[in-house]
């Protein structure tokens, strides 16, 4: 029986791998500049990133978006 494969392209990634992925890509300032939320713009750092991206859902969305076009 053969295990049927997600096409999610986000499966099994988790939120702390995106950020940090998009931060060693982009850095804080340019991510700011792409997506306009202050956790990349004020003070930013992964873990104040992390707990703003799991309580607000369109900019989580965001993110994502981005990080399936920037192609890893």
């Amino acid at each position: 029986m053969e295990k049927s494969q997600s096409k999610d392209p986000l499966h099994g990634i988790t939120l702390q791998k995106i950020i940090e992925q998009l931060v060693n890509h982009y850095g804080f300032d340019t991510l700011g500049e792409l997506i306009k939320i202050k956790c990349f713009t004020d003070n930013p750092s992964v873990k104040s990133s992390l707990a703003f991206l799991r309580k607000t859902d369109w900019a989580r969305k965001k993110v994502e978006k981005l990080y399936i076009s920037t192609k890893f």
